[in-house]
């Protein structure tokens, strides 16, 4: 089984991407802020296998959400692509993760990173 964790704060946009997710195969998690997901990841059972991460979000952003995941060993190897409506989207993405997805997100661009980077893992 393969889980994909969504860490967005708008509950529509969680929703959308966590209901495309699952009616494609994989199992999605939702979280409201980078709070939450660390509270998830640290109680989880099984590891995602990639984590989609918002930028702007209340009580904990998306900057220092990463900044605790790489800080953390356990958690530091799970991909992460950053979803935002940030003009410069890619140059955080850089910085921040393995890839960007620009809102609104596409069908087809979701489940071809959810492919790459989950369907590969071990």
């Amino acid at each position: 089984m393969h889980v994909v964790l969504v860490v967005e704060d708008d509950p529509d946009i969680r929703a959308t991407l966590c209901e495309a997710l699952e009616d494609h195969g994989y199992t999605a998690v939702g979280a409201s802020n980078g709070v939450e997901a660390l509270d998830y990841l640290h109680k989880a059972g099984e590891r995602p296998c990639l984590i989609l991460l918002d930028l702007m979000m209340p009580v904990m952003d998306g900057q220092t959400f990463r900044n605790e995941q790489r800080a953390d060993p356990s958690l530091a190897e799970i991909p992460v692509i950053v979803i935002s409506a940030y003009r410069d989207v890619e140059k955080h993405a850089r910085e921040l993760a393995a890839d960007c997805l620009p809102k609104p997100v596409r069908l087809e661009t979701l489940l071809d990173v959810a492919r790459r980077h989950c369907d590969t893992a071990a």
